[in-house]
């Protein structure tokens, strides 16, 4: 009786020493807001939409300045280009070249998907800053691409976040999340995210790929490429005005 309560106790010691060894939630949210946020960054990509019959590739330029301010042109196809969307906080616009108009996205139309892709105008709208609207608990470790990662539960602080719970695998040398799902307050997985192609650029790892699959859509998902990023460089304050999108 007295070995298995002795077996019991190392158990219990055990499980206790090797969660203990584990960094806290918060601390490890901090790193990743450190490494994929910046004061502001100019951003040339391609989107890489695989549908359910076709493959369309957009490509962009956006100017980002903190959390709350983005503008972004459409350089092409022809169909796209002069396509421009301007986020002011929780404020979406987009200005289209066809009909030569402003309309401000909001209401359902947040729900609706951007050029077809795996992407909505809610997802534009979300902080990018983790820590500011979740609570981190890590729950584990895996390995995924044979880097260690802490797997981490993100609940919402708040009701108006659009995903109330989030799961992150996070690369433990470099503090990138290469894996995220996320779900509905129902538990329902709404969104996969995979992230690649982490390079170091100006101090920082940064993903250079990223697939977001849609989970109640058919088709791959999205795929973003970029092929040019600059942290922390001068943006004209004119860009961020809707007096921008129409020049």
């Amino acid at each position: 009786m007295r070995n298995v309560l002795n077996i019991k106790i190392i158990l219990f010691l055990s499980i206790t020493f090797a969660y203990a060894q584990y960094p806290s939630g918060k601390s490890i949210l901090e790193k990743i807001d450190q490494n994929m946020s910046s004061t502001n960054r100019i951003v040339t990509s391609k989107m890489i939409i695989h549908g359910s019959r076709n493959i369309r590739t957009i490509e962009s330029r956006s100017w980002v300045q903190g959390t709350d301010k983005s503008f972004t042109e459409y350089l092409s196809p022809v169909r796209e280009k002069g396509t421009k969307m301007l986020k002011l906080e929780d404020n979406l616009w987009m200005y289209s070249p066809s009909t030569d108009r402003t309309i401000q996205i909001s209401g359902h139309m947040l729900r609706q998907s951007v050029m077809g892709s795996d992407l909505s105008y809610e997802d534009m709208l979300e902080d990018p800053k983790m820590e500011n609207n979740y609570d981190a608990e890590v729950l584990s470790e895996e390995t995924i691409d044979e880097r260690s990662c802490w797997v981490l539960l993100l609940t919402a602080k708040n009701a108006d976040v659009a995903y109330q719970t989030r799961k992150i695998w996070v690369d433990q040398e470099r503090y990138v999340p290469l894996k995220e799902e996320l779900f509905a307050k129902s538990g329902k997985l709404l969104k996969r995210l995979t992230l690649s192609n982490i390079t170091e650029i100006e101090g920082r790892w940064f993903p250079f790929e990223m697939t977001f699959k849609d989970m109640l859509k058919t088709g791959e998902g999205t795929k973003f490429v970029i092929k040019e990023i600059q942290f922390d460089k001068n943006i004209p304050a004119y860009l961020f005005s809707k007096a921008a999108l129409r020049k």
